[in-house]
């Protein structure tokens, strides 16, 4: 392998949204409300917001966190009202409020995260990501999507071995760890940096950029990826038309693409409590023909548990068909 670091970084800017006041007194006020908040004082906390941003009107992060205790007190009108305000302030959406107004039914849910606020939280969640999802969730999503490979590979009379390939939203490099033997050059694309610095540390990838997965794959050069991973990261997107699309271009004659995601039992595209996004079985199997995409294995699973309660999932390999 060569050199992981530095990694490349591209195209993701910093979110201009106004994380203070300007004022240390009204500062203080959204740690007491956030404090308020956490003790289960929503009223105290939505009473000491409102006369905070009264106080600083662009002050988006109060407006965020009045729409988080409007919501705990079932004011759907008026969190929906704040998280607006606290948008509209930070364009970028670094606090994720769009998220929130989609599950309020205030906005479409498609395309509703933001890049930023990805970054924003893997950025702060880095540190303790590996303890947390293996420790608190039970993660197993690389070794699951590893046998997937695997198999796939017995299914369609191919050695389980790459020449290039590209992991998806690499985070620390949990998927890097069991398929960098088998890829002779693997490269990382996620969108934290913070996270990045963690698997760079692993030495294990040739090549990690900080950026967004599609546009990754847009650059990768047309059939010149053996395998495109991406373990958990389809998530975080509403559609996944532009990145299979994308995909299927990169792809090798015969490459594989595979993924995991969370599933549910209806149609189409579910913006869950957790703010993930969860896609049909059926919805999955119509995008991937539509991009030109063959199914070869797709298989029901769960890669990680919230609250002790495993959280409906599949496992998918595509071919370039």
């Amino acid at each position: 392998m060569g050199s992981p670091w530095p990694f490349r970084e591209v195209s993701v800017a910093a979110s201009t949204f106004t994380a203070s006041s300007g004022d240390p007194v009204l500062d203080r006020r959204l740690d007491w409300a956030r404090a308020f908040l956490d003790d289960g004082d929503a009223a105290g906390a939505a009473e000491l917001l409102a006369e905070t941003v009264a106080d600083a009107p662009g002050f988006a992060a109060a407006w965020f966190l009045l729409g988080e205790a409007r919501l705990t007190l079932s004011d759907a009108p008026g969190a929906a009202e704040a998280f607006g305000r606290a948008r509209a302030l930070d364009p970028r959406d670094a606090l994720g409020a769009g998220l929130r107004l989609a599950r309020l039914g205030a906005v479409p849910a498609d395309g509703a995260m933001s890049a930023a606020y990805v970054r924003t939280l893997f950025d702060q969640y880095a540190d303790r990501f590996d303890t947390a999802l293996r420790d608190a969730l039970a993660y197993r999503g690389p070794e699951l999507l590893f046998d997937a490979v695997a198999r796939a590979c017995a299914a369609t009379g191919r050695k389980p071995a790459f020449a290039r390939g590209l992991d998806l939203g690499c985070g620390t490099g949990l998927a890097g760890v069991l398929f960098a033997p088998v890829v002779a050059h693997l490269s990382g694309v996620d969108l934290s940096p913070a996270m990045l610095e963690k698997a760079a540390a692993l030495g294990l990838y040739a090549r990690l950029e900080a950026g967004e997965m599609g546009a990754a794959l847009a650059a990768a050069p047309a059939g010149g990826l053996d395998l495109i991973l991406a373990a958990d990261a389809l998530c975080y997107v509403a559609d996944l038309a532009p990145i299979f699309r994308a995909a299927r271009a990169a792809l090798a004659p015969d490459g594989l693409f595979a993924f995991t995601l969370e599933t549910h039992d209806g149609a189409g595209v579910l913006l869950r409590e957790t703010l993930r996004y969860a896609h049909a079985a059926d919805h999955v199997r119509q995008r991937a023909a539509e991009a030109g995409l063959a199914l070869v294995l797709m298989e029901a699973v769960s890669t990680r548990a919230e609250k002790s309660v495993p959280v409906p999932g599949l496992v998918c390999v595509l071919g370039r068909g």
